[in-house]
């Protein structure tokens, strides 16, 4: 596009960045748009009443009663969740959120304070009762990597996960087990706020990272017909931000 010559350069520079910045605005709503209707949201934009106990608000709930005895695991500060996990407990802090779907789409900001730090989104349904706890899936996320993982027909299955604690797995279910999980590096900078996407599609889950497609895995576990319960599992600590859930079907 022409400008006249009289037109200031200092003008022009600031008519195009505004230019670039509609474009890319546009194009973030349109791909958020894709990913069907949002049932959920959530910018953590509270405070809480004392700082003794889990009180994350908005319907979510923790597992620090029952795995940390009661200790405070999950803080608001200034916008953001912090999730970290206390000394005393026995497993990995649990956040959990209930919603449901078919298909469609978790997003969230998250920040890692270290490169052993991880965030585990596990997907599940309480209903289902052939596996352990719900279990379907998990989409875990760290600075170095992230992890596809088929649950319903792999680890928390409950034939296999019991055959698995009597050491009587054939060596098709050995082999078969190890199809469950695929793994995709990738390096991210610690202490800093990363965009991340879990989709599901049918038999296919896949992450993006900051815009970048990480992994896209197949497994049969994936198609469940109804995910009812978000946990977002964290072992160490993580920092979370505007989550989002979508709806495609």
């Amino acid at each position: 596009m022409p400008f006249p010559s009289d037109v200031p350069a200092i003008a022009i520079m600031k008519y195009l960045s505004t230019i670039l910045c509609f474009v890319f605005v546009s194009s973030a709503i349109t791909a958020e748009t894709d990913y069907g209707t949002l049932i959920f949201e959530d910018d953590f934009e509270r405070t809480e009443s004392q700082e003794l106990k889990d009180e994350p608000g908005n319907e979510w709930t923790t597992s620090s009663d029952k795995t940390a005895k009661g200790n405070k695991q999950v803080d608001l500060r200034d916008g953001y969740l912090y999730i970290y996990t206390h000394a005393e407990a026995n497993h990995a802090t649990s956040v959990r959120h209930a919603f449901a779907f078919k298909n469609g789409t978790i997003g969230m900001k998250v920040k890692f304070d270290d490169a052993k730090d991880s965030l585990k989104l596990n997907f599940t349904d309480l209903g289902e009762k052939s596996v352990h706890a719900g279990h379907l899936f998990n989409v875990t996320v760290s600075p170095e990597k992230v992890s596809l993982t088929d649950l319903k027909t792999g680890v928390m299955n409950l034939q296999l996960r019991n055959a698995s604690k009597q050491k009587t797995l054939t060596k098709e279910q050995k082999a078969d087990l190890k199809t469950k999980n695929k793994d995709f590096a990738h390096q991210r900078k610690t202490g800093t706020w990363h965009q991340i996407y879990a989709t599901v599609e049918g038999d296919e889950v896949s992450c993006t990272i900051n815009g970048e497609k990480i992994g896209l895995y197949q497994s049969p576990g994936f198609a469940h017909e109804t995910k009812t319960l978000i946990r977002l599992l964290v072992a160490r600590n993580v920092c979370v931000d505007e989550v989002r859930i979508w709806r495609k079907e």
